[in-house]
């Protein structure tokens, strides 16, 4: 059976089928620019996948799609499937669901988070796969948290927002932050613009400077101490441009247990290199994610 899948960036759409196994059949990328430009290319290429004159089992039985936030995820709401108070202003509330729903009439579509969609890649096929508890951190031009608990996506008011927890700032760092919001909150502290503008150079400029690691570190490790104290996952994802510097992994999770100082005592804190892993799927999670999203939405 086959499935559509649109993770939806904020430098490019990806726009693919594929089958329940997970298997990419077909993908093209298409620029991020505004929504008249981008949106009818879209549609277009979903459209082809539905086509009457198709085979049965050439089309597409349904659409996952996985968004850059925040949006609504609220099943009830008016507003459900919209892009909400974004930075990227020519999407700010922008009807994302309600405008493919439209264009290809009654195929379900299912839709979430751009991070919810990468970590259920990840719980369906990748590193994740059989846990019940997981997240999924993407950390580069911003930061964003998916999680599921009891093996359904975490969503509430409105989904989580944890490249936005507040930091303590590391002694001896003066960086204000990047973030507009927030200042010196995750996002602003160790984004990749954050990176760029504390040191003066792009992260893969630094790789061989071994402070900005031990630093960068240090507050992605605040991060994750705080979700494991509230969350309790079996398994923490990192994932984002940023986390291409593998040597923050060991370093990481050196803070981690610091910073718990042996409060919580579990078999995967004693596994820790398990623990905090790197993505399996090979940049594909986000993509795969958006295909168990549109299986699901069969089924719902």
């Amino acid at each position: 059976m086959l499935y559509g899948a649109l993770e939806v960036g904020g430098t490019k759409m990806v726009c693919a089928v594929g089958d329940e196994s997970g298997q990419i059949l077909d993908q093209v990328s298409i620029p991020t620019s505004t929504p008249d430009e981008t949106m009818p290319k879209v549609i277009e290429y979903f459209k082809s996948k539905v086509d009457p004159s198709l085979p049965d089992e050439e089309k597409i039985r349904a659409l996952g799609v996985a968004c850059f936030g925040p949006v609504d995820v609220r099943k009830n709401s008016k507003t459900y499937g919209n892009i909400l108070n974004t930075p990227k202003i020519a999407w700010r509330n922008y009807p994302m669901l309600k405008t493919l729903q439209d264009a290809l009439g009654g195929l379900p579509i299912g839709f979430d988070t751009d991070v919810n969609g990468s970590l259920l890649g990840e719980a369906t096929w990748g590193c994740a796969k059989g846990l019940q508890d997981a997240v999924y951190f993407t950390i580069g031009t911003g930061i964003g948290m998916g999680a599921i608990s009891s093996g359904k996506p975490v969503h509430g008011m409105l989904h989580p927002e944890a490249g936005h927890l507040a930091m303590s700032i590391v002694p001896g760092d003066d960086y204000k932050g990047h973030c507009p919001s927030h200042g010196a909150c995750f996002e602003g502290m160790a984004s990749g613009p954050a990176i760029e503008e504390r040191w003066g150079k792009k992260a893969k400029d630094l790789a061989d400077k071994p402070e900005v690691w031990e630093l960068e570190a240090k507050y992605i490790a605040q991060a994750l101490t705080d979700i494991i104290y509230t969350l309790s996952p079996q398994k923490i994802i990192l994932g984002g441009g940023v986390m291409s510097h593998t040597q923050l992994f060991p370093l990481i999770r050196k803070y981690v247990l610091e910073y718990i100082n042996n409060y919580i005592d579990t078999k995967e804190l004693h596994n820790i290199n398990s623990l905090i892993s790197p993505a399996a799927l090979n940049g594909n999670q986000g993509i795969m994610g958006a295909l168990k999203l549109a299986e699901n939405a069969t089924i719902e």
